[in-house]
């Protein structure tokens, strides 16, 4: 069968998305693993279907490089707002989207027809080490020690819908995440494997971050990682709660501000190409 796709990213974290509001995409998973690879198919960190919701403008699945399905990614609900304003599926100017970390409300910015940057309210952070889930014997993971292939760390845990380890570091320029990513994603206190956000503070309020995602590898940018790290840099006190922090990746700047009750994240979405191919 032949299905149209559209690649968008945000910040350089790159998805394939299947218009699913009329049609279902069967096998995600297997198509997810086939169509990310840059060698061999259409390249992106995983596939996202935009699908019907009885609860929300639009309901979001995602996908990793790996198959594996992820709950949220603040990257692509951006572009998934994009898409679905310009497409003409919905055209209000806020929106919700359903996705499994439950419902987010968009606010566009919009030139024209055209869809500039999307603000996310991203919800709360969720700081239980239980519920991130951690298997660390206490109430929240803030500073606290980890010994990851004999080297000891210091690590902030926080959840944005999917699990986040933070860790501060006076410079990640040169580390050698393809080898540190895999320990952190998948050592035995985290039990759903874990996204690793690795951080420079610049100055206040302004930070620098590399992100190993868990199925996909390191990416260009993560958007739940950024909200995870601003509201870990605020708990040890690197930012200011209520300020925007602009948070420097791979693939370009996010602007978070962490308010308590909730985290907002605002970013770019671009559509780089849009096709058809033969599944």
């Amino acid at each position: 069968m032949k299905r149209s796709f559209v690649k968008m990213q945000g910040c350089g974290n790159d998805y394939i998305y299947f218009d699913c509001l009329t049609k279902e995409l069967p096998q995600p998973e297997k198509w997810s693993r086939k169509l990310s690879d840059r060698h061999f198919g259409i390249g992106g960190d995983g596939i996202v279907l935009i699908c019907p919701s009885e609860t929300a403008d639009a309901k979001m699945r995602m996908f990793n490089a790996d198959g594996s399905e992820g709950k949220m990614c603040g990257n692509a609900i951006r572009c998934v707002g994009k898409y679905l304003y310009e497409s003409g599926a919905v055209s209000k100017k806020e929106m919700t989207i359903e996705t499994l970390s439950g419902i987010k409300r968009l606010i566009l910015t919009v030139s024209g027809k055209e869809v500039l940057s999307v603000t996310v309210d991203m919800g709360s952070p969720i700081l239980g080490a239980k519920q991130i889930p951690t298997l660390f014997n206490q109430d929240t993971v803030i500073d606290h020690p980890l010994k990851v292939n004999g080297e000891q760390y210091h690590v902030t845990c926080v959840s944005m819908g999917n699990p986040h380890c933070v860790l501060f570091m006076n410079e990640v320029e040169t580390l050698p995440i393809e080898k540190i990513g895999p320990q952190f994603e998948n050592h035995s206190m985290f039990p759903e494997r874990i996204n690793t956000e690795f951080i420079h503070v610049i100055r206040r309020n302004e930070l620098r971050m590399r992100v190993w995602e868990r199925g996909s590898g390191e990416t260009w940018a993560c958007g739940t990682g950024a909200c995870a790290a601003v509201v870990a840099a605020v708990l040890n006190g690197y930012c200011d709660e209520g300020a925007d922090v602009t948070v420097h990746l791979n693939g370009g700047d996010l602007v978070i501000r962490d308010v308590g009750e909730t985290v907002w994240m605002t970013g770019a979405a671009v559509k780089v190409f849009e096709g058809t191919i033969e599944l």
